[in-house]
């Protein structure tokens, strides 16, 4: 089943009955006229997107939430993620899990970066090739990245790739910092991240410790390791709502709908199709075995194009 993405942009207060998540909006009407009252399972909670400084979410709420794997992401006053609350036990097998994470030798893990490199590179290329542009080198780069990236093609695929995704009037340059839809695409990475964390703690790992990230400041290297073959999906929702016209200078409601629905994008992983959600689980899950030495390589999704 696919788990549920909460998001709250208004006023609310969260609290629990019944293993129920209660959520009250002042400022919203029900039928009657009253205040807006509702319900989710807690059970069927994938992740809650806390986006208002008048929301308030009660202990109990946030305990029930993390028992059953639940991601918690804050916002700040722009209006981008910012935080992320992670159950700390999400697997019955975590600590042997964390043993063999932490006695992953050095060859297996350079072999996974480059197994992770040449699918990001070969999802950019899909990516740009059903949006009409040149690929360039991205399918030969895919398909030659050796054990640890030594040649660094994910940087230069980058520079090619961001150079013909966006039109050339817009003269795009990825920063984090920079003008839109970089805002967009931060917001977007900033929820598969979560998506990619809460996989990996599911899986009994420790989303910490990565295969080639390693800032001794971030909390979630191996997140941002295995979701970067996942970036492109978030770039095609951008680049979607571009052509739709919506505008992505502020992110309304819409563009946030959009990016908050990543979860149930449908992909193709190990010859199926699955939304998004559901391949992030199968890709820590294989991790895990590759770690436990039960498999050979990790398992990551393509595009699902119509």
């Amino acid at each position: 089943m696919i788990k549920r993405t909460l998001y709250f942009g208004s006023p609310a207060y969260c609290s629990v009955k019944d293993e129920q998540l209660v959520i009250k909006q002042p400022e919203e009407r029900d039928m009657f006229g009253g205040e807006r009252v509702t319900t989710a399972p807690i059970e069927d909670i994938g992740v809650v997107v806390l986006d208002h400084p008048r929301v308030t979410v009660s202990h109990r709420a946030l305990e029930l939430l993390l028992e059953n794997n639940a991601a918690v992401i804050t916002c700040d006053r722009r209006h981008l993620p910012v935080g992320l609350l992670l159950p700390l036990a999400g697997h019955h097998l975590q600590a042997e899990r964390f043993r063999a994470q932490i006695d992953a030798p050095k060859p297996l893990r350079k072999r996974l970066w480059a197994r992770t490199v040449a699918q990001k590179i070969h999802n950019q290329a899909d990516l740009l090739e059903e949006r009409g542009e040149d690929v360039g080198h991205l399918r030969e780069w895919s398909r030659t990245v050796r054990s640890g990236d030594p040649k660094n093609l994910e940087a230069q695929a980058a520079v090619f790739y961001w150079k013909e995704l966006f039109p050339a009037d817009l003269d795009f340059r990825r920063d984090r910092h920079g003008d839109p839809p970089n805002n967009a695409l931060n917001y977007g990475y900033a929820v598969a991240r979560a998506l990619a964390a809460r996989a990996l703690v599911s899986s009994g790992l420790l989303p910490t410790l990565g295969i080639h990230h390693h800032n001794r400041y971030n909390a979630y290297c191996l997140a941002d390791d295995v979701m970067e073959p996942y970036r492109p999906f978030v770039d095609a929702a951008v680049c979607e709502m571009m052509d739709e016209g919506i505008d992505l200078n502020e992110l309304g409601k819409e563009a946030k709908r959009r990016l908050l629905s990543l979860p149930t994008e449908a992909v193709f992983v190990n010859e199926e199709r699955a939304p998004l959600a559901v391949a992030l689980s199968r890709t820590a899950a294989s991790l895990a075995r590759c770690f436990e030495g039960e498999e050979e390589t990790i398992v990551y999704p393509t595009f699902a194009f119509e």
